[in-house]
């Protein structure tokens, strides 16, 4: 684990399982028709029940699919999280627009929270797994995107719940530089 203090937030760097975190809200990495799927979405949707999938059915009647780089807001079901966000990353094919809307997802993930007064989120790795996107790549779009929005949102704790050692050693490393370069 690596905690790092930016804008009285601990950001805080952890493997492990996302859906056994203890913060207000889970960002989900989903798929736009937010139906439900593998990997973090899968495990979220397991682990909280079928509540969060019947707040979803009421959200795609309202207002239907949920575009890349945007966020809705369920309850948390069963998880320990009061709530969660899920969010739509971008599939990488190596064009110039995944930046921009990978950052996005971790924009509106943020702006959501803070609009239901929510303090502390958990984040998974988003887009990194069935989506493509290199780990080595959207480290760094997910740190620094957070660490700015800190300017615009407050937060207590900011945790980046990382699935495997790779992945948590990427994270770590990217941290390190983005600290290094802004002390």
């Amino acid at each position: 684990m690596r905690e790092y203090r930016s804008h009285d937030t601990n950001i805080i760097l952890v493997q492990g399982d996302l859906t056994l975190q203890d913060t207000e809200a889970l960002v989900n990495a989903a798929n736009s028709r937010l139906l439900g799927g593998g990997g973090v979405d899968g495990a979220i949707h397991r682990r909280g029940g079928p509540d969060i999938m019947k707040e979803l059915d009421i959200i795609r009647m309202t207002q239907g699919d949920c575009p890349a780089g945007q966020a809705v807001l369920t309850g948390g079901g069963a998880l320990k999280a009061r709530f969660v966000i899920h969010t739509v990353g971008p599939f990488y094919q190596g064009g110039s627009e995944e930046p921009q809307i990978l950052a996005d997802c971790y924009r509106s993930s943020m702006r959501l929270a803070a609009e239901h007064g929510i303090k502390s989120l958990s984040f998974p790795a988003i887009s990194t797994g069935i989506y493509g996107y290199p780990i080595g790549q959207a480290a760094p779009i997910a740190l620094r995107t957070v660490l700015k929005e800190l300017d615009r949102h407050k937060f207590t704790e900011i945790r980046f719940v990382l699935h495997s050692a790779k992945d948590y050693e990427v994270y770590d490393q990217a941290l390190s530089r983005i600290v290094e370069i802004t002390q």
